[in-house]
């Protein structure tokens, strides 16, 4: 399964799909995927590529408009919700 699926199970604010590109063509083009995985958060902001669990969990709050705390350990920003 999944992170972005298992994200969506652990919180009913968050819906995850998952789309097999090559029999979607143009649900891909729409999204302008490009390669895989393909993340669309909110259906603006994007990234592609497999991310660790942190650094994905990250990209997904900021792609959703919501802000990252910068940790002061060396793997990255925090996932801790600001507020």
């Amino acid at each position: 399964m999944s992170l972005a699926n298992r994200i969506a199970l652990a919180s009913p604010q968050v819906r995850a799909v998952c789309v097999e590109a090559n029999e979607f063509p143009r649900l891909s083009a729409e999204f302008g995927v490009r390669g895989v995985p393909h993340t669309v958060v909110n259906r603006s902001g994007a990234f592609v590529g497999a991310l660790p669990e942190r650094d994905f969990v990250a990209a997904v709050l900021e792609g959703a408009g919501l802000p990252v705390e910068e940790s002061p350990a060396p793997n990255g920003p925090s996932t801790e919700l600001n507020g």
